[in-house]
């Protein structure tokens, strides 16, 4: 408990919260000052999203691990056979 006695005496959260005034962030200053000159355009709450681009078939993957798959077994049965 003593931890949060020193934390209480270093930052009053109701003495923080009961300001009349609340400074606003410095993002919000920013953009303010950048809106002030120029005012954003008008943005749709959810914009259509971006046409994703074309899937490749999944069968084309799993062929291409199993057909290296297979490669690779018949190498290593050549190797065997043929090898020292």
């Amino acid at each position: 408990m003593a931890g949060h006695d020193d934390f209480e005496r270093e930052f009053d959260h109701r003495w923080a919260s009961a300001a009349e005034h609340k400074e606003p962030s410095a993002r919000a200053r920013m953009l303010a000052a950048r809106w002030k000159d120029a005012p954003p355009g008008p943005v749709p709450f959810r914009g259509d999203p971006a046409p994703a681009a074309p899937r490749r078939s999944s069968w084309i993957s799993t062929a291409a691990v199993l057909g290296s798959v297979a490669a690779l077994i018949v190498l290593i049965g050549y190797a065997q056979t043929h090898g020292a």
